[in-house]
């Protein structure tokens, strides 16, 4: 009866070890979403003046959309950290084993941001006043640049790259503490 007992008691601190992992990883991912809209958006947006995030429209749409996407930003990284330290008032694991989740939460947006908004739905570029220099269309803020494309492959790369590190490591990280579970 105490075996049973004491098997029961470990499968539930092993189940509670996993939901505090996934909450760690969602709450380093929403985190990285966030910190990458809020660079995006401060970096790319006000500074560079290179985009806005929705550039289909008049400037003014332009920067009511900026806005209204640097508050969701701001919001994402606030729920984020506020569920990480849920997960540190339960007893979940520490900054260590969060940070690879939020290269992964980074990465992501960046690559949605680059493949989805840029190519796919159009709704801006890296730099709306780069175009082709055979373009009709040579005049703007910025000279043009012959090869758009470099600024997508940088962008998506740099992506791919922030995912791949961040999964690495939070696998690495997970199975170096299962190793020292068992």
């Amino acid at each position: 009866m105490r075996a049973v007992s004491r098997l029961s008691g470990m499968t539930e601190i092993a189940t509670t070890a996993r939901r505090l992992d996934r909450r760690l990883l969602t709450s380093g991912v929403i985190f990285g979403v966030g910190v990458a809209a809020f660079v995006d958006e401060t970096v790319f947006h006000q500074l560079l003046h290179w985009h806005h995030f929705y550039d289909l429209s008049t400037p003014a749409v332009g920067l009511v959309a900026d806005g209204i996407f640097h508050a969701v930003g701001w919001f994402l990284a606030v729920a984020g950290l506020f569920l990480f330290a849920d997960v540190r008032r339960r007893g979940g694991e520490g900054l260590a084993r969060w940070w690879p989740a939020v290269f992964v939460g980074m990465g992501a947006f960046q690559l949605y941001d680059g493949t989805i908004q840029h190519k796919l739905l159009r709704i801006h570029q890296i730099r709306y006043s780069v175009v082709p220099l055979e373009s009709p269309h040579t005049s703007g803020e910025y000279p043009p640049v012959a090869n758009l494309a470099a600024y997508d492959v940088v962008w998506n790369v740099v992506a791919v790259l922030l995912i791949v590190v961040g999964a690495f490591v939070w696998h690495r990280s997970t199975r170096r503490r299962e190793a020292g579970r068992a």
